[in-house]
């Protein structure tokens, strides 16, 4: 295929959009997968992406249309999976930006355009489904006007539910997107923009050639990681994988190799040619790090192996997994995940549980601590159990992020009440038509657990959040411990504000005080700061009335049988054991 005819484009919108609807009419209109063997979502492989309606895992798929080759990447929404997004748009020429003509512009889309400009891509705004009848073509049409300095007249206006408007959208990207720029360099470089594992097939890349080509059985290698391999086959994807001689450059395809995970060849890593390797890597490369952890255990000590064969399984295909065995005293041996963000953690705990048929306990989630101690040592936590002696410690940074949330201006004083609530601070308000920006910054440990279930009730649904990594600063901080009938449970304790401690601890014992059975004897619910503790919920014990069988006589006799039974509650108090419920390690989930 000649340059000149090749346009590679990505579809870009925040979650819920449309974005693969529109993606199932494209692949109809150009006759990519015949009608019989349409599917609603047909990119979105997974049974999860079905069932939530959300892409997790992008998807390229080569199209035909006019003589022209049209590369379609079909990009994740949500926040999780940021990087791979602003790959994918790395790999492409023109972007889709799609926006529900019933909700407008959500935080998802602005972050969006900002990658897309970011990239240099040419923007096609595209209004989607005008057919509902809560669609407000003209307000919708104004915010995107407004955000990116085009006219209303560009603004395509389809329902790709229905398909009007759709064959529009191909005639505008043949005719708006450029053609990759011709390459003059001997050497080859292409950007890998996602990679996965196949059980019978090994690690398959997806990959756009920027210079050179890649034939089939060349040998590669990656520039950032330096792991080498071959590339057993090579081709397209319509849908399905559709093999070639070679990958040419300016070209979107799947590279088949006989690699063994995919930690050899990451997301935005630089393939070359081992016999001409470039000089240059692609810019723009770095490591995607978690900063979301939790601890997996199974509910049954013998399923610890499957647990942690499936988990190296998992983290096989996805490169952004990082575990370390964890032991506790409570559940036993188990292991210690970091995760992109919450939605990533939820995705993984379902597989792990439908896939390989594990029942999990999940501990509270956490973030990552800096720990700088006072020999000069510097320490990154993941727990709160693994923090030193606090009277070696000098200072303990946590994570802040930069977030904006998205909301109509009749919100705005809930959301700036909910983001200070937070230890959070507004930097900027600005307005797009109706709609109101609000600009701030929060640490990431108070924005884990509740804080988007609680800006969409306070929003009544309307608001939209998106966040990104700042930087680490030194807080306040301090471990809270709970203690259970005496007993520290390590896997309870957290990390938090000094500020926020009391309230938390308070608010902790009393959920446990719901969640822990009664015993035979009373069981005390401690919350402490090192030997301090700050408060206290006592679970009474089952009362058995033992006196039932005395008929008359002195009330020595009373007083006799209640004495001994106050001393067999001491003894099975000393030697007693409290079973605690899975639910209570995700307590903090559950805070109201």
């Amino acid at each position: 295929m000649k340059q000149d005819h090749i346009r590679n484009f990505c579809i870009i919108a925040h979650i819920d959009h449309g974005k693969s609807t529109l993606a199932d009419r494209l692949l109809e209109l150009t006759g990519t997968v015949q009608m019989r063997d349409m599917k609603a979502q047909h990119l979105d492989k997974m049974d999860l992406e079905r069932e939530k309606g959300i892409t997790i895992k992008l998807a390229p798929v080569r199209m035909s249309y006019k003589d022209y080759e049209l590369n379609l990447i079909d990009t994740p929404g949500h926040v999780d999976f940021s990087y791979e997004v602003s790959r994918s748009l790395e790999a492409c020429e023109g972007a889709l930006l799609v926006v529900d003509a019933t909700q407008g512009i959500q935080a998802q889309t602005l972050a969006n355009v900002y990658l897309a400009l970011a990239a240099d891509l040419k923007i096609i705004p595209v209004l989607n489904k005008i057919d509902l009848p809560a669609a407000d073509v003209k307000r919708v049409g104004a915010e995107i006007v407004s955000l990116l300095g085009c006219k209303f007249e560009d603004i395509l206006q389809i329902s790709a539910k229905t398909g009007q408007g759709v064959e529009a959208v191909l005639e505008r990207v043949i005719n708006d997107i450029p053609a990759p720029k011709p390459s003059k360099a001997s050497e080859t470089r292409g950007l890998i923009f996602d990679s996965y594992y196949d059980d019978y097939r090994g690690v398959i890349l997806y990959v756009r050639v920027f210079e050179g080509e890649i034939k089939k059985n060349a040998p590669i290698k990656m520039m950032a990681t330096g792991a080498q391999g071959l590339a057993l086959e090579v081709g397209a994807l319509r849908p399905e994988m559709a093999a070639n001689q070679s990958l040419a450059a300016g070209e979107i395809g799947y590279v088949v190799t006989n690699l063994k995970t995919t930690r050899d060849a990451r997301v935005g890593d630089t393939i070359t040619l081992s016999t001409r390797p470039a000089r240059e890597p692609l810019p723009g490369y770095r490591d995607v790090q978690p900063f979301v952890y939790a601890g997996f255990f199974p509910e049954s000590s013998e399923q610890y192996q499957e647990l942690k064969d499936a988990i190296e399984k998992l983290s096989l295909s996805d490169s952004a997994l990082q575990y370390v065995p964890e032991n506790s005293p409570v559940l036993g041996f188990g292991v210690r995940i970091g995760f992109l963000g919450l939605l990533h953690m939820d995705i993984v705990r379902e597989r792990l549980e439908r896939e390989y048929d594990l029942s999990l306990v999940v501990t509270n989630p956490s973030t990552d601590y800096q720990v700088a101690l006072l020999n000069g040592e510097e320490l990154d936590i993941k727990s709160a159990s693994e923090l030193p002696d606090p009277a070696k410690i000098s200072a303990i940074r946590e994570p802040w992020i930069k977030g904006e949330i998205v909301v109509p201006q009749a919100y705005v004083g809930n959301v700036i009440q909910l983001i200070t609530g937070r230890r959070g601070r507004q930097k900027n308000l600005s307005y797009v038509e109706k709609q109101a920006l609000v600009d701030f910054e929060a640490p990431l440990s108070n924005l884990l657990t509740d804080f988007y279930d609680q800006l969409k009730s306070l929003t009544s649904g309307y608001g939209s959040f998106n966040y990104e990594l700042d930087d680490y600063r030194a807080e306040d901080l301090v471990r809270l411990d709970f203690y259970v009938a005496g007993d520290m449970v390590g896997a309870l304790s957290i990390m938090v504000h000094r500020s926020e401690a009391q309230n938390l601890g308070r608010e902790t014992v009393e959920k446990l005080k719901d969640i822990i059975p009664r015993q035979n004897f009373q069981v005390s619910l401690q919350a402490a700061i090192g030997g301090r503790f700050i408060a206290r919920e006592d679970i009474s014990a089952y009362r058995k009335d033992v006196t039932t069988g005395l008929y008359g006589g002195d009330v020595s006799r009373k007083k006799k049988v209640l004495a001994k039974q106050a001393k067999g509650k001491k003894r099975m108090k000393r030697f007693g054991r409290v079973d605690i419920p899975a639910e209570a390690f995700t307590v903090m989930l559950k805070r109201d």
